[in-house]
């Protein structure tokens, strides 16, 4: 999910290059000074430069996460086959616990720390993004929102379907909500590599699909795979959420309280039965969306900080030691506006992004992604209901219930297709739909609590996962040449 940022980068990256637009203006005398421009001199800074460039530039790129998550799974298949599914298991099952003092004490396995811990922030990293795309983006009106919608609830219902009826009555059944959720990070990654092939629009339906489709996954989520309730936690998680609604109105902007109680949310719903990965969700509802200054006095700021920038560079005394430091002054003045002109949910998301995409969901794949290949029975896999029902619903029924109810809803009127989108393109992107992996393993770990059940479940997905991307890369490379003709 964090990988597939285009759209939101995008977001917020123009009123960052705006905001650095603006600076460069500023200070476009003190660049015009010939140390400025000159390159790093010396070896050692030029090896590292040309070392560091290519990497930070592989970093900025929309796909790179999609690629580092791949390889993470890639990595824990190979070190299971090496070692043994029970050696990575009794890894990951060791137990990490901190104390406080004698009487407090806390601990989970490596494996729980990583799936009820680290995967909090890739909630609530989803709940930031439903939350902007409902109040302004591409959820944010019903003729906007229906469409999306609408394809991801066929993207639910269908598959859950499919999967339900292969396994009725059997020791199965209970995963049929892991073929419903669809990998946001592999599905846009993909699209983004055909870029040249789709407008932009298309990329704006895919990503607000795959958000309703995360919300439809979260409420199943916390519906169904939830444990039994303890009331006095469910209590104090209530507490918490209310604690974080009243600093939300009362324009609390720090994110040190909201990360605080945030943290105790999380303990009690851990404690309440409710799958604790919901805290983020909840959480990052209450992140305020309201920036700190206006436009209006952020230009008003940046024409005073202006001024007083261009009468630093006219002082007589440029030897003066203080100089720079008042320079320096200057420039923090313009990066608190240019803060303050954002809305924390904004910053919330493209800080938190990277590492949700490049250290949080690889190492959720790393440690939930192992396969061993060499002990595998796949006659017993390819028999087994999970394996087939999974394939099925994720490959069919995705591509099915999303290009139905998607034209259902034009059908019907209720919405239309984006601007330069034809059908042929819509049905492409049900089959990216298919890419089910992240969430997908996720919900099989709170299905199955029999070993070789997940194993299976694991298969299934890979393969669906794997069979409905090159299904889709295939079918939109077929409308490229078919347009080009």
């Amino acid at each position: 999910m964090v990988a597939a940022v285009t759209l939101r980068e995008r977001r917020f990256r123009e009123p960052r290059l705006a905001v650095e637009t603006r600076v460069a203006r500023l200070s476009a005398r003190h660049h015009e000074s010939p140390a400025m421009n000159n390159m790093p001199s010396g070896y050692l800074p030029r090896l590292f430069a040309y070392v560091l460039e290519p990497l930070s530039a592989f970093f900025r790129n929309t796909t790179s996460g999609g690629l580092i998550l791949l390889a993470a799974t890639a990595t824990a298949m190979l070190l299971t086959s090496l070692f043994g599914e029970h050696a990575v298991h009794a890894f990951w099952q060791q137990p990490l616990s901190f104390s406080l003092g004698e009487s407090m004490s806390f601990g989970m396995s490596l494996h729980q720390w990583i799936n009820d811990g680290l995967m909090v922030a890739f909630f609530f990293l989803i709940g930031l993004e439903l939350k902007r795309e409902i109040l302004v983006g591409e959820l944010a009106s019903f003729r906007k929102a229906i469409l999306p919608v609408m394809a991801a609830l066929g993207g639910v219902l269908l598959p859950a379907a499919i999967y339900s009826a292969v396994n009725h009555g059997s020791e199965y059944a209970s995963g049929w909500a892991i073929p419903v959720a669809t990998d946001i990070a592999f599905a846009v990654g993909i699209l983004v590599l055909l870029a040249d092939r789709v407008p932009r629009s298309l990329l704006v339906f895919l990503t607000a699909l795959a958000i309703a489709d995360d919300l439809f996954a979260v409420l199943i989520i916390g519906a169904f795979y939830s444990g039994p309730i303890d009331a006095q936690a469910v209590a104090a998680a209530g507490f918490c959420l209310l604690v974080l609604v009243v600093l939300n109105r009362g324009g609390m902007r720090n994110r040190i309280p909201y990360l605080c109680v945030g943290m105790l949310l999380w303990l009690a719903m851990l404690k309440s039965g409710i799958h604790a990965t919901l805290a983020g969700v909840l959480a990052a509802f209450c992140i305020p969306v309201r920036p700190g200054m206006s436009s209006e006095a952020f230009e008003k700021t940046l024409i005073k900080l202006r001024t007083e920038l261009t009468d630093e560079h006219l002082d007589p005394s440029p030897n003066d030691p203080f100089r720079n430091d008042k320079i320096a002054a200057l420039c923090e003045h313009v990066e608190i506006a240019a803060k303050n002109v954002q809305t924390p949910l904004q910053r919330l998301e493209h800080q938190l992004s990277p590492w949700v995409s490049f250290l949080i969901l690889p190492l959720f794949a790393f440690a939930n992604a192992g396969i061993d290949l060499r002990a595998i029975s796949w006659s017993a896999v390819f028999a087994s209901g999970a394996t087939i029902g999974i394939v099925c619903a994720l490959v069919i029924g995705k591509f099915a219930g999303i290009s139905l109810f998607a034209w259902l809803a034009v059908r019907m009127k209720l919405g239309r297709l984006p601007e330069g989108v034809t059908w042929a393109q819509v049905t492409g992107v049900a089959w990216f739909g298919g890419i089910g992996f992240t969430m997908s393993l996720f919900i099989s770990q709170l299905a199955f609590q029999d070993a070789a059940l997940v194993e299976q479940s694991k298969v299934g997905i890979v393969l669906a996962s794997a069979l409905s991307a090159a299904i889709g890369i295939v079918w939109m490379l077929k409308q490229g040449e078919g347009d080009a003709r």
